[in-house]
């Protein structure tokens, strides 16, 4: 008699444990009653404000830490912003979402967090809209993305999976052309690993640079301070008409798109209210393609995390064009959606983790 030898099943990845921190227990019984329909999600513990949050995580540390805390800004007792240091030092490894409400000094206090070690944020909306389904869509894959990079190995390289990686396209050889452009495209995750690239890149960048992130317009403004507030390289909103300056950052408005056009030598932004591309507006698509013709092809493209497949037609028009493209790669990114589609497409010159984006940026340029 033979017997069949039989592999093992793969062992049952654990629950993504959450914790919901919101004063409102209308809130957080809406959300939570989404987030239980989610497979593989647990609503770990809903606490009212900051300081019931540090209680929490201190407690499960230990045992059964929290992976992905949902974390309100405005709360009685301790607020959201005052929380964090101590939510982070007692569990670095946490991954805290902000949940801010769509105003100036929301997106403020929300941007300032991220600065301060928040993974993400995510606008709020009211009661009668946390059904929404864009809202659902956002948190859900936001928790699962910043889950998978909690869980990854403690000290692991960012190449280290669990799993394997998607398939990556075969790279393309570097253009000949140097680029006159960088853009960049980025959503969910995009804040955090914006910062990182324009840290990365320091006073080393002679191109202009515009960026579309997805965002509504509150949030936008506030976004571009904060990139600015880095000391690296100014960053403003842009405007409609002016004249691309190298080593200035651009940064699309919510609810417009940013495109590139050419005299001459001269390149300049202009802005439109055409409708959305990939139900985007901002949308990346309109700016690469754009570019593209603007810059005759000398662009080098960026894209970061980002759900969705925002970017894939407009960097295609920028390679056919004789341009380049840098994608981040899927163990570094939250949502491997974005850059994931143009490296699946074959039209990267490279797919890296978040921190080594930047050197190969310079190089390219400086090549």
């Amino acid at each position: 008699m033979s017997l069949s030898l039989q592999r093992p099943a793969p062992e049952a990845e654990p629950p993504i444990r959450v914790m919901l921190c919101d004063d409102s227990l209308v809130i957080r019984g809406a959300i939570g009653r989404m987030l239980e329909q989610e497979a593989g999600i647990v609503v770990a513990a809903r606490v009212s404000n900051g300081q019931l949050a540090i209680d929490e995580v201190r407690r499960a540390v230990a045992t059964q830490p929290f992976d992905v805390l949902v974390l309100d800004i405005e709360m009685p007792v301790m607020d959201g912003l005052a929380a964090l240091p101590a939510l982070l030092r007692a569990d670095p490894q946490l991954r805290v979402i902000m949940a801010s409400t769509l105003t100036t000094r929301g997106a403020d206090v929300a941007l300032r967090a991220l600065r301060l070690g928040a993974a993400d944020y995510i606008p709020k909306p009211g009661a009668a809209e946390i059904a929404n389904d864009s809202f659902r869509r956002e948190l859900v894959a936001k928790i699962r993305g910043l889950a998978r990079l909690r869980r990854r190995p403690a000290g692991a390289s960012a190449l280290v999976r669990r799993t394997p990686a998607a398939p990556v396209a075969a790279l393309r050889p570097r253009p000949a052309r140097r680029p006159r452009l960088l853009a960049v495209g980025s959503s969910t995750g995009g804040p955090q690993a914006l910062f990182a690239l324009v840290q990365g890149l320091g006073s080393g960048i002679r191109l202009p640079v515009v960026i579309t992130q997805h965002m509504p317009p509150t949030f936008t403004k506030i976004l571009a301070e904060h990139i600015g507030k880095l000391g690296i390289r100014p960053c403003t909103e842009a405007r409609d008409g002016e004249v691309l300056e190298a080593g200035h950052i651009y940064l699309a408005p919510g609810d417009h798109h940013l495109l590139v056009t050419a005299a001459g030598q001269t390149l300049r932004a202009k802005l439109t209210r055409d409708p959305p591309e990939n139900f985007c507006r901002p949308s990346v698509d309109p700016m690469l393609r754009s570019a593209a013709a603007a810059c005759d092809g000398h662009v080098l493209v960026v894209m970061l995390t980002g759900m969705g497949h925002d970017g894939l037609a407009g960097t295609r028009q920028v390679v056919e064009a004789g341009g380049a493209a840098i994608a981040q790669d899927e163990a570094t990114s939250v949502v491997w959606g974005m850059p994931g589609a143009i490296a699946q497409a074959g039209l990267c010159h490279a797919v890296l983790p978040l921190p080594e984006i930047a050197p190969k940026v310079l190089e390219m340029v400086r090549a």
